[in-house]
């Protein structure tokens, strides 16, 4: 690449840089006291849990029941690179050695 074309590279990977550190000050600066928590069926309130709140944009934050107070947020192209991976197995936890061989209960 011609040395022109590499600084226009650079600019937009920092515009693009710039722009998602931009969405996710936003994000974390919008009051979220009001929204509904949810979490997967069938679990009850006392037991530990993940839970998720759809906030504006497509956004999700995203919490443990057994610590609420911390709470991270996700922009809605973040939710759904995560939601996607998850469909395709990326996340599947592999056999342990140490439990003879068993996935994570």
């Amino acid at each position: 690449m011609a040395e022109g074309q590499d600084q226009g590279v650079e600019a937009q990977d920092e515009d693009v840089k710039a722009r998602k550190e931009r969405e996710k000050n936003e994000l974390y600066a919008l009051d979220i006291s009001g929204v509904e928590w949810q979490s997967a069926p069938g679990t009850e309130e006392h037991e530990e849990r993940v839970e998720i709140a759809y906030l504006p944009g497509g956004a999700v934050a995203m919490r443990s029941s057994l610590d609420p107070d911390t709470v991270l947020r996700y922009t809605e192209a973040e939710w759904q690179a995560f939601v996607l991976g998850a469909r395709d197995g990326e996340f599947d936890l592999e056999p342990a050695p140490h439990n003879g061989g068993l996935a994570a209960e």
